[in-house]
């Protein structure tokens, strides 16, 4: 059976010495993507321009932040608590989807606190080009050749050369692939109008979505925590499970308030 090898450099090109990360394009191509989509709904909502600018520094500053300190303290808290320093270094790598929901979190209520916004309505609408966000930023990984599966022999497996030669599980193309479709159907049940009538309803579809993706996928994983624990779940599992139950008590308490 003949494998996929990945060798693929995770540099795009060096301009004056600083190298161009397909990572640092993807990240941002997500963003300019974000802040497109936003500019629609808001124009569809008939809000002002001026309010999705703030909205979008408050996402961008609280998503690399949370990101950041989320892989930082979840997965080597040991290493960061004794080079603090470190934690500053976005530029070797390390990102965590769950720091950067938190944060995603904690800036929009930031922003709800400043603008009087309702906060179910943000989440709703902010979900969708996060959705998109983390597909991109999925990519990236792939690119980078981090968050690797475990050895497996199925057809698909993929040779990440420069980790090591044995097939893997593709985890940031199954990751990808789920934010993807998540992002379709979170832009259809808008489309539809649901959003306006059932607060909470997208976001807990969001949330439901991505973290039972994430939990499956997490079986096909190599652990990335620098410690261990005994339990048959690993962190990233854990740290799932709060946002999944989150998720579907805000479709319940939505449907509810549609009866």
């Amino acid at each position: 059976m003949t494998n996929i090898t990945w060798d693929v450099s995770p540099v795009i090109i060096r301009i004056f010495g600083i190298p161009i990360r397909w990572y640092g394009l993807l990240f941002a191509v997500s963003f300019i993507l974000g802040y497109q989509i936003m500019a629609w709904i808001y124009a569809r909502e008939n809000k002002t321009s001026q309010d999705m600018d703030q909205l979008l520094l408050y996402l961008l500053g609280g998503t690399v932040i949370g990101a950041r300190l989320g892989h930082c303290f979840f997965y080597d808290p040991g290493y960061y608590l004794e080079n603090p320093l470190k934690i500053l270094a976005v530029w070797e790598g390390g990102l965590a989807s769950h720091g950067g929901g938190i944060g995603i979190l904690i800036s929009l209520f930031l922003y709800r606190v400043k603008t009087q916004e309702s906060y179910l309505w943000l989440l709703d609408r902010v979900c969708i080009p996060v959705s998109l966000a983390a597909f991109f930023i999925r990519t990236g990984n792939l690119f980078n050749s981090e968050i690797i599966g475990v050895p497996t022999s199925v057809p698909w497996a993929i040779i990440f050369q420069s980790v090591d030669p044995v097939p893997r599980h593709p985890v940031q193309v199954y990751e990808a692939m789920s934010c993807l479709l998540t992002f379709f159907i979170l832009m259809l049940i808008y489309k539809k109008g649901k959003s306006k009538t059932w607060p909470g309803l997208l976001f807990g579809v969001f949330l439901i979505l991505v973290f039972t993706a994430r939990f499956f996928i997490e079986f096909f994983k190599t652990r990335q925590e620098a410690y261990s624990w005994d339990f048959w779940i690993n962190t990233g599992q854990m740290l799932s499970l709060p946002f999944w139950l989150a998720g579907l008590v805000l479709v319940f308490m939505a449907f509810k308030k549609k009866d």
